[in-house]
């Protein structure tokens, strides 16, 4: 497809309305990597106002908050409003906005109640980001442009090793394996984490979980928790993810990985080592094909731990700097407006 650019758009900063339901709120960390992508493209020149929906203001928003949204877009002169998850769209399309872009996450996708949702809304979209190829497979959207999320590579980046260990209180000789996720969260696959933990804890008594999600935590912490750790154990459930930001923030920082083959994962620690990928099982994870997924999980993590070394990811995915990134979105922009 060939795209033109305004040529009065084609270099100036833009003014862009993100609109969405992933957003930091009293001091949580649900949707962040929204709020990056925003600070990357703030950073760029551009100016960026955001709108969020529901959340705080409960689920009903969901559906009142149209007439909000279409006021800010009518007073606001922008040039885009960027959509940010599906469940967010239905509220945005009334605006009719002739530049709308919209930014499709994993769920919003891969969950039938929430796909719903996001055909409702995607209607007037002029272009649509997915954060991985298979997401955009899924949704059967070949014209979708592909862009993962982005990682601030100066603030994740790997530091006092020791000094981690120390203020996590983890002893010398201990194997320490990071839950990348809220436990309380099912999709996230906590009970198979636990199930991995305790096959390598047969073979090894000194391995010891780490869990990254903590109330109140601030993101130095949480990088410190990355430096702390031997791997990273990734288990969440294949219908949650799209492209999992944790992945890429621990191959930034050096931190193998050993995960289940959800979003893009693949893609992102393909040729990183140590790591490694699982193929997720076809179907229910019960039975047999639990205990098959729970044993090469183990295995895999348990070679890693025996290497001892720290991956490579964070020169073989130079390409997730959060810059760039915003500079393809930045992209997108310009040939929605072109077009």
């Amino acid at each position: 497809m060939t795209h033109t650019v305004d040529p009065l758009t084609a270099t100036r900063p833009l003014r862009v309305l993100a609109v969405t339901n992933l957003w930091p709120e009293d001091g949580g960390h649900r949707g962040i990597f929204v709020q990056r992508q925003v600070t990357a493209l703030r950073a760029l020149g551009h100016h960026i106002d955001v709108e969020v929906i529901a959340q705080s203001r409960g689920k009903l928003d969901y559906l009142t908050a149209g007439p909000r949204v279409r006021r800010r877009v009518q007073e606001g002169g922008y040039d885009i409003v960027h959509v940010h998850y599906g469940m967010a769209a239905p509220a945005a399309r009334l605006t009719n906005h002739p530049a709308t872009v919209l930014s499709l996450y994993g769920s919003d996708v891969n969950v039938p109640r929430q796909r719903l949702m996001t055909k409702l809304g995607w209607g007037n979209a002029r272009a649509r980001i997915y954060v991985s190829q298979r997401l955009a497979d899924t949704a059967g959207d070949p014209a979708g442009h592909v862009i993962a999320n982005g990682v601030d590579f100066g603030f994740f980046r790997p530091g006092d090793r020791q000094a981690a260990r120390r203020e996590f209180g983890i002893a010398e000789g201990e194997r320490v394996v990071l839950f990348a996720a809220d436990p309380a969260r099912p999709v996230k696959g906590y009970d198979v984490f636990q199930d991995v933990l305790a096959e390598l804890r047969r073979r090894d008594p000194a391995v010891r979980e780490l869990i990254l999600a903590a109330p109140g935590q601030t993101q130095e912490q949480l990088v410190r928790k990355f430096d702390a750790a031997d791997v990273l154990l990734f288990t969440s459930r294949r219908g949650a993810e799209g492209s999992p930001t944790v992945i890429k923030e621990a191959t930034a920082m050096g931190l193998p990985v050993v995960s289940v083959d959800v979003g893009d994962v693949a893609q992102v620690v393909d040729g990183v080592r140590p790591g490694a990928v699982v193929r997720f099982p076809d179907g229910p994870i019960k039975d047999a094909a639990r205990e098959q997924l729970v044993t090469e999980l183990a295995d895999r993590t348990a070679e890693v731990l025996r290497d001892g070394r720290r991956a490579d990811g964070r020169e073989k995915n130079a390409w997730l700097e959060e810059r760039l990134v915003a500079q393809r979105i930045t992209e997108v922009y310009r040939q929605v407006l072109g077009a």
